[in-house]
């Protein structure tokens, strides 16, 4: 599991600035944030989220949920099997069980998607996309120096044109990767289940 790190020691490799001269640690973290935010909503981390109902309350509060995407579905009451899947409705922070009869206080389990993390005790994000992480945090990296090094005097080889046009070849890829690896290309079946 990769850290903060380590992801930002592989992409000064790629950005060939392994001894720090042209970007600090702190720029290149918010370079790997936005990157890791942008892959987060296609490619997100599924969670199950377990919370108890209020008896006589269809409300459940969504803030438990730390960088939740989306709620796929939800079992009321849960631990059953089959699986009685509820339809329900979200809105600004609460989910509504739309059950015919209020719920007694039992637990509701959700089925969701969130944002991923990285810090520097580890990653929530597959071995297999941190490639693609490093690719789109370099492209936000080009286009930052592409843009501050406008109108300056450079004497080390760069220039806002071959800074842009490296940010744009890495955005293409960047964005090509997460298209291929988007949870919107995979093809899911849902049951809803209606006990008798």
């Amino acid at each position: 599991m990769a850290t903060l790190s380590d992801i930002r020691t592989r992409l000064r490799i790629d950005l060939g600035d392994p001894a720090s001269d042209r970007w600090d640690g702190a720029t290149l973290a918010r370079h790997i944030a936005h990157a890791l935010s942008e892959l987060s909503a296609p490619c997100p981390r599924e969670v199950t989220a377990t919370l108890a109902t209020t008896p006589g309350s269809r409300e459940l509060s969504l803030a438990s949920i730390e960088g939740l995407i989306e709620v796929e579905a939800a079992e009321y009451p849960a631990g059953h099997f089959p699986p009685c899947y509820v339809r329900f409705a979200t809105w600004e922070g609460s989910l509504t069980l739309q059950t015919a009869t209020a719920p007694d206080g039992g637990d509701a389990r959700l089925y969701c998607t969130v944002a991923h993390t990285l810090d520097e005790a580890g990653s929530t994000l597959p071995a297999g996309l941190e490639d693609v992480l490093v690719l789109g945090a370099a492209a936000y990296a080009a286009l930052e120096l592409s843009s501050a090094t406008i109108e300056q005097l450079n004497l080390n080889g760069g220039t806002p044109a071959a800074y842009a046009a490296m940010a744009r070849a890495r955005f293409t890829a960047f964005h090509q990767m997460v298209r291929h690896y988007g949870r919107k290309n995979r093809v899911r079946t849902r049951t809803l289940y209606t006990p008798a």
